[in-house]
Protein backbone atom coordinates (compact mmCIF):
# COMPACT_ATOMS: atom_id res chain seq x y z
CA UNK A 1 0.00 0.00 0.00
CA UNK A 2 1.36 3.43 -0.95
CA UNK A 3 1.66 6.25 1.58
CA UNK A 4 -1.11 8.08 -0.28
CA UNK A 5 -3.43 5.07 0.05
CA UNK A 6 -2.63 4.71 3.73
CA UNK A 7 -3.45 8.32 4.54
CA UNK A 8 -6.55 8.21 2.35
CA UNK A 9 -7.93 5.20 4.23
CA UNK A 10 -7.24 6.80 7.60
CA UNK A 11 -8.92 10.00 6.41
CA UNK A 12 -12.08 8.30 5.13
CA UNK A 13 -12.47 6.46 8.41
CA UNK A 14 -12.90 9.66 10.42
CA UNK A 15 -13.35 12.82 8.29
CA UNK A 16 -16.36 14.50 6.68
CA UNK A 17 -15.04 16.81 3.96
CA UNK A 18 -16.51 20.21 2.92
CA UNK A 19 -18.52 20.70 -0.26
CA UNK A 20 -18.36 16.96 -0.95
CA UNK A 21 -20.70 14.06 -1.53
CA UNK A 22 -18.58 11.65 0.48
CA UNK A 23 -19.85 8.62 -1.49
CA UNK A 24 -17.97 10.04 -4.48
CA UNK A 25 -14.75 8.96 -2.79
CA UNK A 26 -15.64 5.33 -3.33
CA UNK A 27 -14.41 6.02 -6.88
CA UNK A 28 -12.66 9.39 -6.76
CA UNK A 29 -9.44 9.12 -4.73
CA UNK A 30 -8.61 11.72 -2.12
CA UNK A 31 -5.22 13.33 -2.49
CA UNK A 32 -3.36 13.68 0.82
CA UNK A 33 -0.84 16.53 0.61
CA UNK A 34 2.47 16.26 2.44
CA UNK A 35 3.99 19.63 1.68
CA UNK A 36 3.67 22.77 -0.40
CA UNK A 37 6.23 25.04 -2.02
CA UNK A 38 5.47 28.02 -4.23
CA UNK A 39 2.68 27.15 -6.67
CA UNK A 40 3.16 23.41 -6.04
CA UNK A 41 1.46 20.91 -3.76
CA UNK A 42 3.14 17.52 -3.25
CA UNK A 43 1.44 14.32 -2.12
CA UNK A 44 2.88 11.53 0.02
CA UNK A 45 3.99 9.57 -3.06
CA UNK A 46 5.98 12.53 -4.38
CA UNK A 47 3.62 13.66 -7.18
CA UNK A 48 3.27 17.42 -7.57
CA UNK A 49 0.20 19.47 -8.53
CA UNK A 50 0.22 23.06 -9.73
CA UNK A 51 -2.29 24.90 -7.52
CA UNK A 52 -4.25 26.77 -10.20
CA UNK A 53 -7.07 27.76 -7.82
CA UNK A 54 -4.90 29.08 -4.96
CA UNK A 55 -6.32 26.46 -2.58
CA UNK A 56 -9.85 27.89 -2.69
CA UNK A 57 -8.73 31.37 -3.71
CA UNK A 58 -6.57 32.20 -0.70
CA UNK A 59 -2.92 31.54 -1.49
CA UNK A 60 -1.60 34.55 -3.38
CA UNK A 61 2.15 34.34 -2.70
CA UNK A 62 2.76 30.62 -2.81
CA UNK A 63 2.88 27.84 -0.27
CA UNK A 64 5.53 27.99 2.46
CA UNK A 65 6.44 31.54 1.51
CA UNK A 66 9.62 32.26 3.50
CA UNK A 67 8.70 35.86 4.31
CA UNK A 68 5.27 34.98 5.68
CA UNK A 69 6.71 31.94 7.45
CA UNK A 70 9.29 34.03 9.27
CA UNK A 71 6.80 36.66 10.37
CA UNK A 72 4.57 33.98 11.91
CA UNK A 73 7.53 32.26 13.57
CA UNK A 74 8.67 35.54 15.12
CA UNK A 75 5.18 36.26 16.41
CA UNK A 76 4.84 32.75 17.82
CA UNK A 77 7.68 33.44 20.23
CA UNK A 78 5.93 36.58 21.50
CA UNK A 79 2.17 35.99 21.72
CA UNK A 80 0.00 33.27 20.18
CA UNK A 81 -3.43 34.60 21.24
CA UNK A 82 -5.23 36.93 23.60
CA UNK A 83 -8.91 37.82 23.63
CA UNK A 84 -9.65 41.10 21.90
CA UNK A 85 -12.39 42.15 24.34
CA UNK A 86 -10.75 44.47 26.84
CA UNK A 87 -7.26 43.65 25.49
CA UNK A 88 -5.21 44.49 22.43
CA UNK A 89 -1.82 43.68 20.93
CA UNK A 90 0.73 45.16 18.56
CA UNK A 91 -0.01 43.12 15.40
CA UNK A 92 -3.75 43.88 15.42
CA UNK A 93 -3.17 47.61 15.90
CA UNK A 94 -0.56 47.74 13.13
CA UNK A 95 -2.72 45.69 10.76
CA UNK A 96 -5.76 47.88 11.39
CA UNK A 97 -3.76 51.05 10.72
CA UNK A 98 -2.47 49.62 7.46
CA UNK A 99 -5.89 48.43 6.29
CA UNK A 100 -7.42 51.83 6.95
CA UNK A 101 -4.59 53.47 5.00
CA UNK A 102 -4.81 50.96 2.14
CA UNK A 103 -8.57 50.79 1.56
CA UNK A 104 -10.66 53.47 -0.21
CA UNK A 105 -11.36 56.81 1.51
CA UNK A 106 -13.88 56.90 4.35
CA UNK A 107 -13.28 53.38 5.62
CA UNK A 108 -11.86 54.01 9.07
CA UNK A 109 -12.91 51.29 11.53
CA UNK A 110 -11.91 47.61 11.39
CA UNK A 111 -13.85 44.76 12.99
CA UNK A 112 -12.33 41.27 12.84
CA UNK A 113 -13.91 37.83 12.58
CA UNK A 114 -12.61 34.34 11.85
CA UNK A 115 -13.68 33.75 8.21
CA UNK A 116 -15.51 35.22 5.25
CA UNK A 117 -18.99 33.96 6.09
CA UNK A 118 -18.88 35.41 9.59
CA UNK A 119 -17.55 38.66 8.15
CA UNK A 120 -20.66 38.89 6.00
CA UNK A 121 -22.81 38.17 9.06
CA UNK A 122 -21.13 41.07 10.87
CA UNK A 123 -21.75 43.51 8.01
CA UNK A 124 -25.42 42.50 7.79
CA UNK A 125 -25.91 42.76 11.56
CA UNK A 126 -24.08 46.10 11.77
CA UNK A 127 -26.23 47.58 9.01
CA UNK A 128 -29.47 46.34 10.58
CA UNK A 129 -28.36 47.53 14.02
CA UNK A 130 -27.23 50.92 12.72
CA UNK A 131 -30.70 51.73 11.41
CA UNK A 132 -32.24 50.53 14.68
CA UNK A 133 -29.88 52.76 16.67
CA UNK A 134 -30.70 55.62 14.30
CA UNK A 135 -34.42 55.44 14.95
CA UNK A 136 -35.34 53.75 11.65
CA UNK A 137 -36.19 50.18 12.67
CA UNK A 138 -38.21 49.48 9.52
CA UNK A 139 -34.97 49.25 7.53
CA UNK A 140 -34.23 45.56 8.07
CA UNK A 141 -34.25 43.85 4.66
CA UNK A 142 -31.35 43.23 2.29
CA UNK A 143 -31.06 43.43 -1.47
CA UNK A 144 -28.82 40.97 -3.30
CA UNK A 145 -28.08 39.92 -6.87
CA UNK A 146 -29.23 36.69 -8.46
CA UNK A 147 -26.43 34.11 -8.82
CA UNK A 148 -24.57 35.64 -5.89
CA UNK A 149 -22.67 33.80 -3.16
CA UNK A 150 -21.67 35.23 0.21
CA UNK A 151 -20.98 32.25 2.44
CA UNK A 152 -22.46 29.25 4.22
CA UNK A 153 -23.79 30.57 7.53
CA UNK A 154 -27.54 31.23 7.67
CA UNK A 155 -27.61 34.99 7.07
CA UNK A 156 -24.81 34.73 4.51
CA UNK A 157 -26.80 32.06 2.63
CA UNK A 158 -29.86 34.31 2.81
CA UNK A 159 -28.16 36.94 0.68
CA UNK A 160 -26.80 34.30 -1.71
CA UNK A 161 -28.53 32.81 -4.74
CA UNK A 162 -26.68 29.67 -5.85
CA UNK A 163 -29.40 27.03 -5.54
CA UNK A 164 -26.96 24.19 -4.90
CA UNK A 165 -26.02 25.80 -1.60
CA UNK A 166 -29.29 27.43 -0.53
CA UNK A 167 -32.33 25.40 -1.68
CA UNK A 168 -32.09 22.79 1.08
CA UNK A 169 -32.09 25.47 3.77
CA UNK A 170 -34.81 27.82 2.46
CA UNK A 171 -37.00 27.47 5.59
CA UNK A 172 -34.12 28.89 7.65
CA UNK A 173 -33.30 31.89 5.47
CA UNK A 174 -34.09 35.60 5.77
CA UNK A 175 -36.58 37.20 3.40
CA UNK A 176 -34.37 39.11 0.98
CA UNK A 177 -34.98 41.04 -2.23
CA UNK A 178 -33.22 39.53 -5.26
CA UNK A 179 -32.39 41.68 -8.27
CA UNK A 180 -31.28 40.26 -11.66
CA UNK A 181 -27.49 40.12 -11.91
CA UNK A 182 -25.61 42.33 -14.39
CA UNK A 183 -23.76 39.12 -15.43
CA UNK A 184 -22.31 39.96 -18.87
CA UNK A 185 -22.34 36.33 -20.03
CA UNK A 186 -26.06 36.88 -20.53
CA UNK A 187 -25.73 40.08 -22.60
CA UNK A 188 -27.38 40.23 -26.03
CA UNK A 189 -25.23 39.74 -29.12
CA UNK A 190 -23.33 42.92 -29.97
CA UNK A 191 -23.87 44.63 -26.62
CA UNK A 192 -20.78 45.70 -24.67
CA UNK A 193 -20.13 44.82 -21.04
CA UNK A 194 -20.70 48.44 -20.04
CA UNK A 195 -23.94 48.78 -21.99
CA UNK A 196 -25.31 45.57 -20.53
CA UNK A 197 -24.32 46.49 -16.98
CA UNK A 198 -25.98 49.91 -17.37
CA UNK A 199 -29.08 48.28 -18.80
CA UNK A 200 -29.34 45.77 -15.97
CA UNK A 201 -29.06 48.47 -13.34
CA UNK A 202 -32.65 49.49 -14.11
CA UNK A 203 -33.79 46.49 -12.04
CA UNK A 204 -31.81 47.66 -9.02
CA UNK A 205 -33.07 51.22 -9.42
CA UNK A 206 -36.66 50.04 -9.47
CA UNK A 207 -36.21 47.79 -6.43
CA UNK A 208 -34.64 50.56 -4.37
CA UNK A 209 -37.26 53.08 -5.48
CA UNK A 210 -40.03 50.75 -4.31
CA UNK A 211 -38.48 49.31 -1.16
CA UNK A 212 -35.81 51.68 0.17
CA UNK A 213 -37.78 52.54 3.30
CA UNK A 214 -37.50 48.91 4.44
CA UNK A 215 -34.02 48.16 3.03
CA UNK A 216 -30.96 48.29 5.26
CA UNK A 217 -28.31 47.46 2.67
CA UNK A 218 -27.46 46.14 -0.77
CA UNK A 219 -24.73 43.47 -0.86
CA UNK A 220 -22.73 42.58 -3.98
CA UNK A 221 -19.63 40.69 -5.07
CA UNK A 222 -17.94 43.47 -7.04
CA UNK A 223 -17.01 42.63 -10.66
CA UNK A 224 -16.89 38.82 -10.27
CA UNK A 225 -19.56 36.46 -8.96
CA UNK A 226 -17.22 33.71 -7.86
CA UNK A 227 -19.04 30.53 -6.79
CA UNK A 228 -21.82 31.40 -9.25
CA UNK A 229 -19.47 30.42 -12.07
CA UNK A 230 -16.94 33.26 -12.25
CA UNK A 231 -19.54 35.45 -13.95
CA UNK A 232 -18.33 39.02 -14.51
CA UNK A 233 -19.68 42.52 -15.08
CA UNK A 234 -18.53 46.10 -15.70
CA UNK A 235 -17.49 48.57 -12.96
CA UNK A 236 -20.12 51.06 -14.09
CA UNK A 237 -22.70 48.98 -12.23
CA UNK A 238 -20.88 49.65 -8.95
CA UNK A 239 -20.71 53.37 -9.66
CA UNK A 240 -24.43 53.54 -10.39
CA UNK A 241 -25.15 51.46 -7.31
CA UNK A 242 -23.16 53.75 -5.03
CA UNK A 243 -25.07 56.76 -6.33
CA UNK A 244 -28.42 55.01 -5.84
CA UNK A 245 -27.58 53.83 -2.32
CA UNK A 246 -26.70 57.40 -1.38
CA UNK A 247 -29.88 58.72 -2.97
CA UNK A 248 -32.14 56.19 -1.25
CA UNK A 249 -30.25 56.13 2.08
CA UNK A 250 -29.28 52.46 1.89
CA UNK A 251 -25.94 50.95 2.92
CA UNK A 252 -23.66 49.37 0.32
CA UNK A 253 -21.80 46.20 1.36
CA UNK A 254 -18.94 45.03 -0.86
CA UNK A 255 -18.04 41.38 -0.42
CA UNK A 256 -14.42 41.41 -1.60
CA UNK A 257 -13.57 38.21 0.27
CA UNK A 258 -12.65 36.46 -2.98
CA UNK A 259 -11.82 39.43 -5.23
CA UNK A 260 -9.84 41.70 -2.90
CA UNK A 261 -6.06 42.01 -2.75
CA UNK A 262 -5.26 42.28 -6.44
CA UNK A 263 -7.41 39.54 -7.95
CA UNK A 264 -9.36 41.89 -10.26
CA UNK A 265 -6.32 43.88 -11.37
CA UNK A 266 -6.50 46.56 -8.67
CA UNK A 267 -5.90 46.10 -4.96
CA UNK A 268 -9.66 46.25 -4.35
CA UNK A 269 -12.36 45.83 -6.99
CA UNK A 270 -14.25 48.95 -5.84
CA UNK A 271 -11.27 51.07 -6.96
CA UNK A 272 -12.21 50.38 -10.59
CA UNK A 273 -15.48 52.20 -10.03
CA UNK A 274 -13.85 54.99 -8.02
CA UNK A 275 -16.14 54.42 -5.04
CA UNK A 276 -16.08 53.51 -1.35
CA UNK A 277 -18.67 51.10 0.06
CA UNK A 278 -20.11 51.50 3.55
CA UNK A 279 -18.76 48.06 4.44
CA UNK A 280 -15.77 46.35 2.85
CA UNK A 281 -15.54 42.65 3.75
CA UNK A 282 -12.13 41.04 3.31
CA UNK A 283 -10.73 37.57 4.01
CA UNK A 284 -9.01 34.75 2.03
CA UNK A 285 -5.88 36.48 0.63
CA UNK A 286 -5.78 38.80 3.65
CA UNK A 287 -3.39 36.37 5.38
CA UNK A 288 -1.79 35.08 2.20
CA UNK A 289 -3.79 31.87 2.60
CA UNK A 290 -2.11 30.95 5.87
CA UNK A 291 -4.60 31.42 8.68
CA UNK A 292 -8.36 32.11 8.94
CA UNK A 293 -9.19 35.78 9.40
CA UNK A 294 -11.69 38.28 8.05
CA UNK A 295 -11.94 42.05 8.37
CA UNK A 296 -15.05 44.21 8.05
CA UNK A 297 -14.01 47.80 7.43
CA UNK A 298 -16.61 50.51 7.80
CA UNK A 299 -17.06 54.24 8.28
CA UNK A 300 -16.71 56.35 11.38
CA UNK A 301 -20.31 57.47 10.91
CA UNK A 302 -21.48 53.88 11.38
CA UNK A 303 -19.15 53.42 14.33
CA UNK A 304 -20.50 56.50 16.08
CA UNK A 305 -24.07 55.16 15.95
CA UNK A 306 -22.98 52.45 18.43
CA UNK A 307 -20.78 54.67 20.63
CA UNK A 308 -22.73 55.47 23.81
CA UNK A 309 -23.10 54.66 27.50
CA UNK A 310 -23.39 50.94 28.18
CA UNK A 311 -26.84 51.38 29.71
CA UNK A 312 -28.27 52.44 26.34
CA UNK A 313 -27.60 48.93 24.95
CA UNK A 314 -26.44 50.40 21.66
CA UNK A 315 -23.13 48.47 21.59
CA UNK A 316 -22.36 45.89 18.92
CA UNK A 317 -22.12 42.81 21.14
CA UNK A 318 -20.82 40.38 18.54
CA UNK A 319 -17.70 38.30 19.07
CA UNK A 320 -15.65 35.33 17.92
CA UNK A 321 -13.11 33.61 20.13
CA UNK A 322 -10.16 34.01 17.76
CA UNK A 323 -11.01 37.54 16.62
CA UNK A 324 -7.83 39.46 15.78
CA UNK A 325 -5.57 36.46 16.48
CA UNK A 326 -1.93 37.68 16.64
CA UNK A 327 -0.58 34.88 14.42
CA UNK A 328 -3.16 35.63 11.72
CA UNK A 329 -2.37 39.35 12.03
CA UNK A 330 1.32 38.57 11.58
CA UNK A 331 0.57 36.61 8.40
CA UNK A 332 -1.56 39.49 7.12
CA UNK A 333 1.16 42.05 7.87
CA UNK A 334 3.71 39.95 5.97
CA UNK A 335 1.27 39.66 3.06
CA UNK A 336 0.79 43.43 2.94
CA UNK A 337 4.59 43.86 3.06
CA UNK A 338 4.94 41.73 -0.07
CA UNK A 339 2.29 43.78 -1.87
CA UNK A 340 4.08 46.98 -0.87
CA UNK A 341 7.65 45.87 -1.60
CA UNK A 342 7.25 43.75 -4.74
CA UNK A 343 5.04 45.98 -6.92
CA UNK A 344 2.64 43.05 -7.21
CA UNK A 345 -0.31 44.80 -8.87
CA UNK A 346 1.86 46.05 -11.72
CA UNK A 347 3.64 42.71 -12.12
CA UNK A 348 0.30 40.92 -12.33
CA UNK A 349 -0.60 42.83 -15.50
CA UNK A 350 1.93 40.81 -17.50
CA UNK A 351 0.72 37.55 -15.94
CA UNK A 352 -2.90 38.42 -16.71
CA UNK A 353 -1.96 39.16 -20.32
CA UNK A 354 -0.21 35.79 -20.55
CA UNK A 355 -3.33 34.05 -19.19
CA UNK A 356 -5.36 35.76 -21.91
CA UNK A 357 -3.01 34.85 -24.76
CA UNK A 358 -2.48 31.26 -23.56
CA UNK A 359 -6.22 30.55 -23.56
CA UNK A 360 -7.32 32.73 -26.49
CA UNK A 361 -7.60 29.73 -28.83
CA UNK A 362 -10.33 28.24 -26.65
CA UNK A 363 -12.75 30.97 -27.75
CA UNK A 364 -13.03 29.04 -31.03
CA UNK A 365 -13.66 25.68 -29.36
CA UNK A 366 -17.02 24.25 -30.52
CA UNK A 367 -18.09 23.64 -26.91
CA UNK A 368 -16.78 26.82 -25.29
CA UNK A 369 -19.32 29.65 -25.08
CA UNK A 370 -16.96 32.22 -23.61
CA UNK A 371 -13.47 32.84 -22.31
CA UNK A 372 -13.77 35.77 -19.90
CA UNK A 373 -11.28 37.51 -17.68
CA UNK A 374 -10.99 40.20 -15.04
CA UNK A 375 -7.42 40.71 -13.85
CA UNK A 376 -5.97 37.50 -12.42
CA UNK A 377 -9.24 35.58 -12.74
CA UNK A 378 -10.02 33.77 -15.98
CA UNK A 379 -12.95 31.48 -16.75
CA UNK A 380 -13.79 29.14 -19.62
CA UNK A 381 -17.46 28.18 -19.93
CA UNK A 382 -18.16 24.78 -21.50
CA UNK A 383 -21.57 24.35 -23.15
CA UNK A 384 -23.54 21.72 -25.00
CA UNK A 385 -24.41 24.13 -27.83
CA UNK A 386 -22.23 27.16 -28.55
CA UNK A 387 -24.72 29.21 -30.55
CA UNK A 388 -27.49 29.06 -27.97
CA UNK A 389 -25.19 28.75 -24.93
CA UNK A 390 -27.17 25.67 -23.90
CA UNK A 391 -25.58 24.25 -20.77
CA UNK A 392 -24.69 20.62 -20.27
CA UNK A 393 -27.01 18.68 -17.94
CA UNK A 394 -25.46 18.96 -14.50
CA UNK A 395 -25.74 15.21 -14.01
CA UNK A 396 -23.05 14.67 -16.65
CA UNK A 397 -20.48 16.46 -14.46
CA UNK A 398 -18.31 17.55 -17.38
CA UNK A 399 -16.19 19.76 -15.16
CA UNK A 400 -15.28 16.77 -13.02
CA UNK A 401 -13.67 15.17 -16.06
CA UNK A 402 -11.48 18.23 -16.53
CA UNK A 403 -10.51 17.99 -12.87
CA UNK A 404 -9.57 14.32 -13.14
CA UNK A 405 -7.53 14.85 -16.29
CA UNK A 406 -5.70 17.79 -14.72
CA UNK A 407 -4.74 15.71 -11.68
CA UNK A 408 -3.19 13.09 -13.98
CA UNK A 409 -1.16 15.87 -15.62
CA UNK A 410 -0.09 17.43 -12.33
CA UNK A 411 -2.46 20.38 -11.97
CA UNK A 412 -5.22 21.30 -9.52
CA UNK A 413 -8.10 22.66 -11.62
CA UNK A 414 -11.37 22.34 -9.69
CA UNK A 415 -14.14 23.64 -11.97
CA UNK A 416 -17.38 25.32 -10.97
CA UNK A 417 -19.90 23.07 -12.68
CA UNK A 418 -18.95 23.36 -16.37
CA UNK A 419 -16.78 26.42 -15.84
CA UNK A 420 -13.03 25.82 -15.84
CA UNK A 421 -11.17 28.67 -14.22
CA UNK A 422 -7.69 29.91 -13.34
CA UNK A 423 -7.18 31.80 -10.07
CA UNK A 424 -3.49 31.08 -9.55
CA UNK A 425 -1.04 32.43 -6.97
CA UNK A 426 0.63 35.63 -8.13
CA UNK A 427 3.99 33.84 -7.99
CA UNK A 428 3.09 31.73 -11.03
CA UNK A 429 5.43 32.01 -14.03
CA UNK A 430 4.44 32.58 -17.68
CA UNK A 431 5.62 29.05 -18.49
CA UNK A 432 3.43 27.60 -15.76
CA UNK A 433 0.47 29.54 -17.15
CA UNK A 434 1.15 27.97 -20.55
CA UNK A 435 1.17 24.54 -18.89
CA UNK A 436 -2.20 25.19 -17.25
CA UNK A 437 -3.66 26.34 -20.57
CA UNK A 438 -2.41 23.18 -22.24
CA UNK A 439 -3.87 20.95 -19.50
CA UNK A 440 -7.18 22.82 -19.52
CA UNK A 441 -7.44 22.52 -23.31
CA UNK A 442 -6.83 18.79 -23.16
CA UNK A 443 -9.34 18.37 -20.36
CA UNK A 444 -12.01 20.38 -22.17
CA UNK A 445 -11.52 18.27 -25.30
CA UNK A 446 -12.00 15.11 -23.25
CA UNK A 447 -14.97 16.46 -21.30
CA UNK A 448 -16.88 17.73 -24.33
CA UNK A 449 -16.74 14.60 -26.48
CA UNK A 450 -20.17 13.69 -27.84
CA UNK A 451 -20.52 10.47 -25.85
CA UNK A 452 -19.96 11.33 -22.22
CA UNK A 453 -18.84 8.69 -19.77
CA UNK A 454 -20.06 9.89 -16.38
CA UNK A 455 -17.18 9.28 -14.00
CA UNK A 456 -19.33 8.99 -10.90
CA UNK A 457 -22.87 7.89 -10.24
CA UNK A 458 -25.23 10.10 -12.33
CA UNK A 459 -27.61 10.77 -9.45
CA UNK A 460 -24.97 12.52 -7.33
CA UNK A 461 -26.41 15.83 -6.06
CA UNK A 462 -23.19 17.78 -6.31
CA UNK A 463 -22.45 19.87 -9.40
CA UNK A 464 -18.82 19.92 -8.34
CA UNK A 465 -19.07 23.53 -7.29
CA UNK A 466 -16.72 25.23 -4.92
CA UNK A 467 -18.04 27.24 -1.99
CA UNK A 468 -15.16 29.64 -2.48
Amino acid sequence: MSLNDSWMRRDLAVLWHPCTQMKDHEQLPLIPIRRGEGVWLEDFDGKRYLDAVSSWWVNVFGHANPRINQRIKDQLDQLEHVMLAGFSHQPVVELSERLVALTPPGLERVFYTDNGSTGIEVALKMSFHYWRNSGRPRKQRFVTLTNSYHGETVAAMSVGDVALFTDTYKPLLLDTLKVPSPDCYLRPEGMSWEEHSRHMFAHMEQTLAEHHEEVAAVIVEPLIQGAGGMRMYHPIYLKLLREACDRYEVHLIHDEIAVGFGRTGTMFACEQAGISPDFLCLSKALTGGYLPMAAVITTDRLYQAFYDDYSTLRAFLHSHTYTGNPLACAAALATLDIFAEDNVIEANKALAARMASATAHLADHPHVAEVRQTGMALAIEMVQDKASKTAYPWQERRGLQVYQHALKRGALLRPLGSVVYFLPPYTITPEQIDFLAEVASEGIDIATRAAVSVALRPGAPSNFHDPG
